[in-house]
């Protein structure tokens, strides 16, 4: 890879997630900004949204004012549906990469994103050309893509330690339990008009009970590896915190294997991995090692009942669940470090 920056272009610049791509680019060695864009308070300068944002940058801008001839990536983060038309139109500029931080792009079938987000995919005809990814699971293959689709904050906390143990069948497709927390920052700057709830800021909810929209690409990743539907259930928690998510996932253990082979073969397949961290048998987890930075921690845990363990998985749902594994695959793709830039 030669020393030239690679130039990009952040369209929804101003989101929470937005915010912390900016914030994770304008410090990597490798990136030059060559526009923040937004639809609103154009003009403004990014330290108006973000005061943790020290580098000058250019002020915010529209889409339309970039001139696409000389930009290495786009990095989208837009409401899912907005992202569509856009990617249509520029897929045309042959040295632009798409990195995608919505779901315009994780599920590859038509008929399954219009059952989870209720709308029609405006460009059916990238979706295949599109590759779902969670970094750790792409490293080679993500070179041959133009279009970049980075996971939900949930699935990536519950895949990175199903998907190992699925692959050695150490664990029972049935029966799958997984309740996951998130802190509010993952309902977006819009909260309060999806939550109507009283005290959204002191309370925990549920939602997105039985139609969660990261159902249908959990299904999608776990079908690739199995070849067969992987029966969990999912209840997904708001909490009263901004960031932060913490994923408990119950399983049942096949043909009585044991907590430690177990332990040792997520191990043995994290170990290149450098933001996964696995963590001693039955380690108490939290979020707060993970909080504002690129890492997933995992613990396995013993139950009650031999037969089955519990799986904790805490990741920062705005950087390893957003911008910070976006900047990850872009490093996979220009062929830089993977941890380049990021902590």
């Amino acid at each position: 890879m030669s020393l030239k920056k690679i130039n990009i272009v952040i369209a929804g610049a101003t989101g929470f997630v937005g915010l912390d791509l900016v914030k994770i680019l304008s410090s990597h060695p490798k990136v030059n900004i060559k526009y923040l864009c937004a639809q609103k308070k154009l003009g403004k300068k990014i330290q108006f949204f973000d005061k943790r944002i020290k580098k000058k940058l250019p002020k915010i801008s529209n889409l339309s004012k970039v001139k696409w001839d000389n930009i290495d990536v786009l990095f989208t983060s837009l409401p899912t549906g907005e992202s569509q038309l856009i990617v249509k139109n520029l897929i045309k500029y042959k040295r632009l990469k798409i990195i995608d931080l919505a779901a315009d792009f994780r599920i590859s079938s038509k008929k399954t994103f219009k059952k989870y987000y209720s709308k029609n995919h405006k460009a059916p005809e990238l979706l295949r050309s599109s590759i779902y990814s969670i970094s750790e699971f792409v490293k080679e293959k993500i070179k041959n893509y133009k279009i970049i689709s980075c996971p939900g904050c949930y699935p990536t906390s519950i895949q990175l330690p199903l998907i190992p143990l699925f692959k050695k069948k150490l664990i029972k497709t049935q029966n799958i339990i997984i309740d996951s927390k998130s802190g509010y920052s993952g309902a977006g700057k819009n909260l309060k008009k999806k939550f109507k709830h009283k005290n959204v800021y002191s309370s925990i909810h549920t939602y997105g009970l039985l139609n969660h929209r990261h159902i249908g690409e959990i299904d999608q990743e776990f079908y690739k590896v199995l070849k067969k539907k992987v029966n969990f259930d999912f209840t997904p928690h708001l909490i009263p915190t901004f960031r932060g998510m913490l994923s408990s996932i119950y399983v049942e253990i096949n043909n009585k294997k044991s907590i430690k082979l177990i332990h040792k073969e997520l191990i043995n397949y994290h170990k290149k991995n450098y933001f996964v961290k696995i963590l001693p048998i039955n380690k108490e987890l939290g979020t707060e090692n993970v909080i504002n930075t690129n890492f997933c921690e995992i613990s396995l845990c013993k139950l009650k009942y031999t037969n089955k363990i519990l799986i904790i998985s805490a990741i920062d749902n705005l950087i390893k669940g957003a911008g910070g594994q976006a900047v990850q695959n872009m490093n996979l793709l220009f062929g830089l470090k993977e941890n380049l830039g990021l902590k």
